[in-house]
């Protein structure tokens, strides 16, 4: 079912039902659908025709709004009719928004301003100032078409800067559709997810609950004590969270009224799945596997037991298969690479890729993560690829980290990798050969600072004075890390 249709129906049939809270601010769903349309009307006011990366036939919308409490009429307004949204993360440094926004040449950017958005042509310079209400004077809000270009988002990739991956209305509208009865979704199911509306979890379950006339609750920033009174005070039955948001919530004392967690970006222990049927009792817990590329791949079901590598069984409609090298589907319980036939993959990159990351042969596609297959179905995620780190529910890519670490003034070689962390799931550190003597752990980190959101910068830093380097010159990464390991007298303490 498209999105505007849904919320169209929704806002006609129960318009005063809250649809959207961020904090103190709530949207019904008669102010959503009113909002949204003017917006869209906007939209075409400001960019008549689409001038963008994505081609004439489609308008593009960078939202770099952040959580705020008109985001999702924006998101509404910018994926109706012939509109693409492409997120902006705005805790990005500034330097690598404006790179995002002019390798996508958007037709129109929305910044938030207060409790307003802000609209505006970055060609013509114009701009418009909007505001929320329910007040119908603008047309209903067209659906657009299945094959037709709808969302960009980024991940993070091997290059410097995150990478675009866009998506058609198809994918996201089929697995909607086979997520609501999968998941339980109803218009009783209020759910808080108060990670960034930017990246695809949070995202995806905003757009889940609207589409089934629910209340979704969102959070500017994530505080677990904020949050622990929001579930309370809002009577929340369902939460969508990552692994460290989820440690944070047990904390607190145990809610007995929430029916549902969905937990992904990283791996639970079992001391995660204890603590959660500690202090959220009556909640079945399910966790997921997926990719920004490949949308949900598998599904643990409640009561399965803890494991570090089990990662669930196919969501519906997806097939699973793990090949070699050459190739070939491997026997039962043999790791290789994780494909998947599914109607949810990504359209791909937009532009030239960097080699890395979504890959097709035939009808299936993967990112190169690696796994098994027991006999039953369930699958074993084992490594992810490019050596990629999953910290507090992001992914991250060292070599990215250290691509900018050797671009800072006074580094001369670097090495980033991850090592397990009992909270975030792996923590990000690295060691540094510094190019001089001054260099101090004050003027990297605010180097870093000016390059690096926050979750990508190395949580433990070392510095080597000589670091150690193969026959070719490169850094010789399996003795630095067992130098970290060892706390080897080769390293000293930087940050």
């Amino acid at each position: 079912m498209p999105l505007s249709g849904a919320i169209e129906r929704h806002a006609a049939a129960n318009p005063s039902r809250p649809a959207f809270q961020l904090e103190g601010r709530v949207l019904s769903y008669a102010e959503l659908a009113a909002t949204a349309r003017r917006l869209h009307a906007a939209f075409a006011t400001l960019a008549p025709e689409g001038r963008s990366v994505i081609g004439a036939r489609h308008r593009l919308v960078a939202i770099a709004t952040g959580n705020h409490a008109l985001f999702p009429a924006a998101f509404l307004a910018a994926t109706a009719g012939n509109a693409c949204a492409a997120l902006i993360d705005p805790h990005l440094p500034e330097t690598a928004r404006r790179r995002m926004i002019d390798r996508l040449d958007p037709d129109i950017v929305v910044t938030a301003e207060d409790d307003d958005l802000i609209l505006a042509n970055p060609r013509t310079g114009a701009a418009i100032a909007a505001t929320g209400d329910d007040s119908p004077d603008a047309p209903p809000l067209p659906e657009g078409d299945d094959a037709d270009p709808f969302l960009i988002v980024f991940t993070s990739g091997t290059t410097a800067d995150p990478k675009p991956i866009i998506r058609d209305r198809r994918s996201w509208r089929i697995s909607l559709a086979a997520g609501a009865p999968f998941f339980g979704i109803g218009v009783a199911t209020s759910t808080y997810a108060p990670g960034p509306l930017a990246h695809g979890l949070a995202l995806y379950a905003m757009t889940e609950t609207l589409l089934a006339g629910s209340l979704f609750h969102s959070a500017r920033h994530f505080d677990a004590a904020e949050a622990r009174k929001t579930i309370q005070t809002g009577n929340i039955r369902r939460l969508v969270l990552v692994p460290t948001m989820l440690r944070r919530l047990c904390e607190g004392a145990p809610m007995t009224h929430v029916e549902a967690i969905t937990v992904a970006g990283a791996k639970l222990t079992a001391a995660d799945h204890a603590l959660c049927a500690e202090h959220f009792p009556g909640a079945a817990l399910r966790e997921y596997y997926g990719a920004s590329e490949l949308g949900f791949i598998t599904v643990t079901t409640p009561g399965d037991a803890a494991s570090s590598t089990a990662v669930g069984r196919a969501f519906p409609g997806v097939r699973l298969a793990i090949l070699d090298d050459a190739g070939k589907a491997v026997a039962t319980g043999e790791t290789g690479t994780i494909l998947v036939e599914s109607p949810l993959v990504a359209t791909g990159y937009l532009g030239a890729g960097d080699g890395a990351g979504l890959a097709r042969f035939g009808s299936l596609a993967t990112v190169g993560d690696l796994g098994f297959l027991e006999a039953d179905g369930t699958l074993h995620l084992l490594g992810r690829a490019g050596g990629m780190v999953l910290s507090g529910g992001n992914n991250i890519y060292p070599s990215e980290v250290e691509a900018v670490l050797l671009g800072l003034a006074g580094v001369r070689a670097a090495h980033v990798f991850g090592v397990e962390h009992a909270d975030l799931g792996s923590e990000l550190v690295a060691v540094i050969e510094p190019a001089g003597p001054g260099l101090t752990a004050e003027t990297l980190q605010a180097a870093m600072n000016g390059v690096l959101p926050r979750y990508k910068q190395p949580r433990r830093i070392w510095r080597c004075r000589a670091m150690p380097v193969t026959p070719s010159g490169k850094v010789e990464a399996k003795t630095v890390r067992q130098w970290v390991a060892e706390e080897n007298d080769a390293l000293e303490r930087f940050a």
